[in-house]
């Protein structure tokens, strides 16, 4: 057979096959980052409902509906968004929010009613963005959508308890504005960068699940303070005795750390503050001992596990905090520095803490028991 030889300078032309895979590959390509843009917009929008739902319905509302911006063929079915009715109601709700956000605690009961509105909010908003193909797929964006608010809603939450600790609203009023902020940030981002506003969703969802055990502690341990106070005794100048045993559930803690079988002079239920080598908002109990005064011992239970710590009260002062919520044992070295501990009691439990404090600053003067028969030998004949 004989072939056809190539012409010097004429190049050969590439099969027309692999120009068509390349398109393939484009388009495919194309096809994926188009995706993901509709799952952050989707995920997006979800997040930003947890922090605010009505804002965000609101604000995208104006948006579409002046032209403020055009969306792209693939986001057509936000362009309901843009309905007289939609904003005026979205409207008329953010104006009731603005000014509930901001005031103690009608803040946080604002948050405990909007618990189930948000995350149906964000569920809706998802899936009015990545359609219904089919029944199954609904049901799946639904049920990220959702879990994306009630994430970002549990957060705004925990922090909107943390803050109302302290009285003064001007704390409710920044982090109102700042939230705010954040939503129009966000809708801004991901109108021009949707894939970096997915990544910073990650990353803080990321955060939310690696802290969520402090989170969680940390609301339970504001709610249970915010309930002690509504349904404490009235007068709180009643005499009280400390009690002499910790909760029964601490019990077996307490025993595995009493290795010199010491016998109990108080124990106080309490909640864990700041401290060394002691994580905050961990209900347990301080347990003080007739053999030694130089010492306490916090007791808990850390994920349902064994949690105890020794504190060195030697060279320390122990003074009594009154705070808006709660009642605070704080102790810290009398001189230089060492270590500090605060411990958290309920606001009826003052007289409690009083006692501690009058208890601690007497026994502190003393020696401990152990130390007192070598002192007994040396002055003997």
């Amino acid at each position: 057979m004989c072939q056809t030889p190539l012409r010097a300078g004429v190049s050969q032309k590439r099969p027309p096959i692999r120009s068509a895979r390349d398109n393939n590959s484009r388009a495919r390509i194309f096809s994926l980052v188009e995706k993901l843009d509709l799952l952050a917009v989707a995920l997006g929008l979800a997040a930003l409902a947890g922090i605010n739902l009505y804002l965000t319905v609101f604000v995208s509302g104006l948006a579409i509906h002046f032209h403020w911006i055009t969306l792209a063929p693939q986001y057509q079915s936000l362009e309901v968004l843009g309905n007289p009715w939609i904003i005026t109601v979205a409207g008329i709700l953010y104006f009731l929010e603005f000014f509930a956000d901001k005031i103690p605690w009608i803040d946080s009961a604002w948050d405990v009613v909007h618990t189930v509105i948000r995350p149906i909010g964000g569920a809706l908003l998802a899936i009015q963005v990545l359609g219904h193909p089919s029944p199954a797929f609904t049901v799946v964006v639904a049920l990220l959508a959702g879990g994306t608010t009630l994430v970002a809603h549990t957060a705004k939450a925990a922090t909107r308890l943390a803050s109302n600790t302290s009285p003064e609203p001007f704390s409710n009023i920044s982090l109102s504005l700042g939230e705010d902020a954040a939503v129009l940030g966000g809708l801004a981002l991901m109108h021009f960068n949707p894939l970096l506003a997915l990544l910073i969703l990650l990353v803080g969802i990321a955060a939310f699940f690696y802290f969520a055990p402090r989170i969680l502690r940390a609301m339970k341990a504001k709610i249970w303070l915010a309930w002690k106070k509504l349904n404490g005794p009235a007068d709180r100048n009643v005499p009280v005795k400390l009690p002499i045993s910790p909760p029964p559930r601490l019990a077996s803690v307490f025993s595995q750390e009493n290795i010199l079988d010491e016998t109990i002079a108080w124990a106080a239920p309490c909640v864990s503050g700041r401290g060394r080598r002691i994580p905050a908002n961990l209900f347990g109990a301080l347990v003080a001992t007739n053999e030694d005064p130089h010492k306490m011992i916090f007791v808990a239970r850390k994920s349902g596990r064994p949690f105890a710590r020794t504190i060195n009260l030697e060279g320390s002062v122990v003074t009594h905090e009154p705070k808006f919520l709660c009642e605070n044992l704080v102790i810290f070295p009398a001189a230089g520095k060492g270590p500090k501990y605060l411990f958290i009691f309920p606001r009826p439990h003052t007289a409690l803490v009083e006692q501690i404090v009058q208890y601690l600053g007497e026994r502190l003067t003393e020696p401990a028991l152990q130390e007192q028969p070598a002192a007994v030998f040396l002055r003997s004949p």
